[in-house]
């Protein structure tokens, strides 16, 4: 069992910075506007041994978030303070002793918990902190520290460390594989496969991102609204996936906040909101991208896609609410549904998915061969196929194409449709090798690369995407081009060569007649006209 250590105090006492400051990273969201936090975000310290949790402010009154969330982050808060071995009670050490965090540390002394009292903010002037008083809180020595510069860093970590006890003694991590099941080297990318397999859901606002993710976990462990812009912080959580098959996949699921267009931010906290969820996706093996069965495809969806593929990540597309589309079919109503798509002449619920899966692929043609899945986390309807097209998602990663077959496809697409003429000339590819894996890297060795327009790149990768099943994975073609001809030179051959190399010399000053006896070896006769003395 991970030993667990929470951070616990009221709003805008310094706990995320604080959270930031251990972890040694800039996971939590950090601003001055007091109810940033509201889910408890955790991290592993690598150098203690323990996960580290920051939670919500306790006692939150007013400001920005709705009482209804008020009340579900005091929640998260009640639930990290119980799962906790350790708790941090942090206080203000510039303000003072207040009412709300006596009321606190009462609440922590009841529940028999361990616990470390934090002064923050204790920067430089030690005079205007005013110890004498923390004492009567009944929770031992504090410790001051500066959460901004780190002073009392030290000393805090070796404080957490004492209340744990040693670190449990962890057997050494087996080594790598270097060969897959078949014997064959690893291919360069290639993943560990006793690594949990990390998924990440990414999407609009208020499309349902957190109610799926509590449904995989089987708990109610992250905050859901209908209010857009509940989930702030990039969530990271373990847990463990049953199969089909009755075989455990432990996984890492990244809850992330809703991502809006650059220009309709309204504030700082949404700015680092936006970061957060797109370094998610960096860190993720597979991204769900979730959207809304009533919406559509929109251009901010779009939007949303391409940063996975730039990113180059796979990709499975999370049809939510569809519990929706097929409430309407029972009651023999319209679904309007996809405003943007005008889909027509459907009779059954059946009929109307394909329909909708045909338009939605149309929309987002740069994401050959994604797999679609119709869900509801209101409902639960399909949301256990999610894992299941990950892990099957997952195994395709690491998928081997063979060189033969590959030059033969490259041929037979090249063969049907032809590369269009750019400034007179065609693309086309001598040889093809697979390089790498995740995503998957072709190297093709052609004419020119500037030859290969973005609309036929696309159509290499869906015919490979099809050919060799590799539906969602992205595909990466590494170009390596014939060298440009400098007029004026031989084109090919020895000749060439010694041509290039004259040039060369002449830049670095070697001596005529080096070059002039290097040419008369080689039967090439001579690179320029003799010097006479009148020259």
């Amino acid at each position: 069992m991970p030993r667990l250590v929470a951070i616990v105090g009221r709003p805008n006492v310094g706990k995320s910075r604080l959270f930031n400051r251990l972890t040694r990273s800039r996971i939590s969201i950090v601003h001055d506007q007091p109810g940033v936090t509201r889910d408890v975000v955790s991290a592993e310290v690598t150098d203690g041994a323990y996960t580290l949790m920051d939670t919500g402010g306790l006692g939150l009154k007013g400001g920005d978030s709705p009482a209804e969330l008020t009340v579900a982050s005091e929640r998260q808060v009640e639930f990290a303070i119980s799962s906790a071995d350790l708790v941090l009670f942090v206080i203000d050490g510039l303000e003072g002793l207040t009412s709300l965090d006596a009321k606190i540390a009462t609440m922590l002394r009841r529940g028999k918990k361990d616990v470390v009292l934090v002064v923050n903010k204790a920067d430089f002037n030690d005079d205007k902190l005013d110890l004498g008083e923390t004492y009567r809180l009944g929770l031992g020595e504090p410790i001051r520290f500066s959460a901004e510069h780190g002073r009392g860093e030290a000393e805090l970590r070796t404080a957490i460390l004492a209340k744990l006890g040693p670190a449990p003694e962890v057997a050494p991590a087996a080594p790598r594989p270097t060969t897959d099941e078949n014997g064959k080297p690893l291919l360069p990318g290639a993943r560990d496969p006793s690594a949990p397999l990390c998924v990440c859901f990414i999407g609009r606002p208020n499309v349902g991102k957190s109610s799926l993710s509590n449904r995989l976990l089987g708990s109610d462990r992250l905050i859901v609204s209908d209010i857009p812009g509940t989930t702030r912080d990039a969530v990271e959580i373990p847990f463990t996936f049953l199969g089909r098959n009755q075989k455990e996949y432990p996984f890492r699921l990244i809850d992330t906040a809703g991502i809006k267009a650059q220009t309709k931010l309204a504030s700082p906290v949404e700015y680092f909101s936006r970061l957060r969820s797109l370094d998610a996706i960096n860190k993720c093996d597979v991204v769900f991208l979730v959207l809304d069965a009533i919406d559509g495809v929109t251009a901010q969806d779009k939007a949303i896609a391409g940063e996975a593929i730039k990113e180059r990540k796979p990709i499975i597309i999370i049809v939510n609410k569809w519990d929706v589309v097929k409430d309407a079919f029972r009651k023999k109503l319209d679904p309007d549904c996809a405003p943007e798509a005008g889909l027509h002449d459907y009779k059954t619920e059946r009929e109307y998915r394909v329909k909708y899966e045909n338009s939605l692929r149309s929309s987002l043609f740069f994401t050959p061969g994604a797999p679609v899945l119709f869900v509801s986390a209101m409902s639960g309807y399909e949301v256990d196929r999610m894992l299941n097209a990950a892990v099957q998602l997952n195994r395709a990663l690491d998928k081997r194409i063979p060189t033969a077959k590959l030059n033969a496809l490259i041929g037979d697409l090249a063969e049907r449709v032809p590369a269009p003429a750019i400034g007179g000339k065609r693309f086309r590819v001598y040889y093809a090798l697979q390089t790498g894996v995740r995503p998957f890297r072709i190297k093709l060795f052609c004419n020119r690369e500037d030859k290969l327009s973005e609309q036929y790149r696309r159509y290499l990768e869906a015919g490979m995407v099809k050919e060799f099943g590799i539906d969602g994975c992205p595909v990466y073609f590494d170009l390596v081009g014939k060298p440009k001809h400098t007029p004026g030179t031989p084109y090919t051959g020895k000749a060439a060569i010694l041509e290039k190399q004259r040039l060369e010399n002449d830049l670095a000053g070697v001596p005529k007649w080096k070059v002039r006896e290097a040419r008369e070896e080689a039967g090439l006769g001579e690179a320029f006209d003799y010097e006479t003395l009148e020259d």
